[in-house]
């Protein structure tokens, strides 16, 4: 029997022990395992790239490894909601600025602009992108932009000798599949087994490890900002949706896990939030005189959401409420100066 288009390329990128882990842990529309030929739909090359990314945030954030194992200890699964990253709105060096450098990624994908979000206290713009073809069942991307000018001089500068020489991990080859993906709405299946980790690739850091003193500096005005000093654009944290998140959080507590203390509700009421606390990581640092220092810094981490249904009387009536809130992704980013 013919594997399907998803599996086959999952098997290609992470092999095939690993392709079976995620497709047992992760809840996969039937849509997406039933197409078993030659081309494989932009909606299953982002499900696989997505697939590839949960599964490299499971590897950085223990709770979170720790919290699947029981999910699938119990005989569940989980439901990809969303994947959350960060940018920087400056001189990036050969990367595009700010959120063009993964919205070229996410057009071709099938991702569509779902809503935009002024993160004022944290001197951001968060912007949602939902799939066009499987909103509800494809998980959706929050891209997040930092915008240094709100921010003092002297971080300016230090913005700048951090991120300003950064590298561009897409290659020649990948912004041509791109464009046949964006074109075509399909790939032939070797064409996107060899896009996907070039894409899971782009999220990562690309600039060089920073001075002590700059990430120092920095992180005196913006926890986001250090944090993207020395993650770049990995995934800040991946988010499982699930039915209760209260109920979760009061589990996962029980269990001495490091649960953020309160659950952040949407001022619709339908969007309720919460995290773990960012897992910490060991990160190098040029120090004095260009000599290499280890800091233990905050990481990723992992996070639980419950999402209600809009109400008949909304224009939207009687569909999942996709949205975010900007209270709620303020509250949510705390995590990674809390590890």
């Amino acid at each position: 029997m013919t594997k399907p288009n998803l599996q086959r390329l999952l098997e290609t990128v992470c092999g095939e022990t690993q392709a079976a882990e995620l497709l047992q842990l992760m809840n996969v529309s039937p849509q997406l395992l039933s197409s078993s030929s030659e081309q494989a739909s932009r909606a299953e090359v982002a499900q696989a790239l997505n697939m590839v990314l949960f599964a490299g945030i499971l590897e950085r954030v223990p709770t979170g490894m720790a919290y699947t194992r029981d999910v699938i200890e119990a005989g569940g699964q989980v439901v990809f909601d969303h994947g959350a990253l960060r940018t920087v709105k400056w001189e990036c060096g050969d990367l595009p600025s700010g959120e063009i450098a993964f919205t070229r990624i996410l057009a071709p994908l099938g991702y569509r602009l779902n809503g935009i979000y002024p993160l004022d206290r944290i001197g951001m713009t968060g912007r949602s992108y939902a799939h066009a073809d499987l909103p509800d069942d494809i998980a959706q991307y929050f891209l997040s932009e930092l915008h240094p000018e709100r921010f003092s001089a002297a971080f300016q500068a230090a913005v700048s000798r951090v991120v300003s020489a950064s590298a561009d991990p897409l290659d020649d080859d990948a912004v041509a599949q791109l464009a046949v993906l964006e074109r075509d709405a399909s790939l032939p299946m070797a064409d996107a087994a060899r896009l996907v980790p070039k894409l899971a690739a782009c999220f990562d850091r690309h600039h060089a490890e920073p001075a002590l003193a700059d990430y120092e500096l920095l992180l005196k005005e913006s926890a986001e900002m250090a944090w993207i000093s020395t993650e770049g654009n990995a995934f800040n944290h991946a988010t499982d949706r699930v039915a209760d998140v209260r109920a979760v959080a009061d589990a996962q507590r029980g269990l001495g896990r490091p649960i953020k203390d309160t659950v952040e509700v949407s001022r619709s009421g339908r969007v309720l939030q919460t995290a773990f606390k960012a897992d910490p990581v060991e990160r190098r640092f040029v120090g004095t005189d260009g000599i290499v220092v280890k800091r233990t810094v905050p990481g990723s981490f992992y996070e639980f959401i419950t999402r209600d249904f809009v109400p008949a009387s909304e224009a939207a009536g009687g569909t999942l409420d996709l949205s975010f809130d900007a209270g709620n992704a303020q509250g949510i980013f705390k995590m990674t100066a809390a590890c």
